[in-house]
């Protein structure tokens, strides 16, 4: 489980694809420090587990179904990654739930400031879209954003100085193609919609109550 609130970014030191094997390396300073091998780490909000470390290094192998569903399939080395280790048991809890298993991706089909923020609008499929609701949580390449304005087309989402200069958010132009998640009790509602159920009935069944 993670928050959306990103650590530091990586940069991506080298990519290696054989068949349908996958490996990135990626190089960090903040989350390596007491990092183990089996580890859970997010990776531009996909949730990847750490092969092997070296040095400032540390290596996560990727399913083909994660390559299919995700933006990382155009990832090239240099490129900047938001990074965030998984929650721990006695740490704080900022941002809200966000699991790393990406939804979909989404185009950036606008970008504009607002005073002293940029206003990203983001275009994403449908079936994705009906999850985001005004005002609700969504993470976009992993970090934790609130829903300005949505559609049956895209979404907006508003960005401050501090989500500009320390994520990828903040370098992303037109065009870019971003990971998302949806907010998990978006999900919840539409299940218990479609069972006739209670949604606080659904919550508990779930253990969240």
């Amino acid at each position: 489980m993670f928050t959306g609130i990103i650590e530091e970014l990586g940069r991506i030191e080298e990519i290696s694809s054989a068949r349908e094997n996958f490996r990135i390396t990626i190089s960090a300073e903040k989350v390596i420090g007491g990092m183990k091998t089996g580890d859970s780490i997010s990776v531009n909000g996909i949730c990847l587990t750490v092969t092997g470390i070296s040095g400032r290094k540390f290596s996560a192998e990727v399913m083909p179904e994660t390559l299919k569903r995700t933006a990382l399939k155009q990832s090239r080395t240099k490129d900047r990654v938001n990074l965030e280790r998984a929650v721990s048991a006695d740490g704080r809890f900022s941002g809200h739930f966000v699991t790393g298993h990406i939804d979909g991706t989404g185009r950036i089909a606008g970008k504009r400031k607002q005073g002293n923020s940029v206003i990203l609008e983001i275009s994403a499929d449908p079936e994705l879209l009906k999850y985001a609701v005004s005002k609700g949580s969504i993470a976009v390449d992993g970090v934790s954003l609130t829903v300005v304005d949505c559609s049956d087309k895209n979404f907006t989402v508003s960005l401050i100085p501090h989500t500009l200069e320390n994520t990828t958010l903040g370098f992303r132009k037109q065009g870019d193609t971003v990971n998302l998640e949806m907010d998990i009790m978006s999900k919840y509602a539409e299940k218990s919609l479609r069972k006739g159920k209670d949604f606080r009935e659904l919550l508990k069944e779930y253990g969240y109550e």
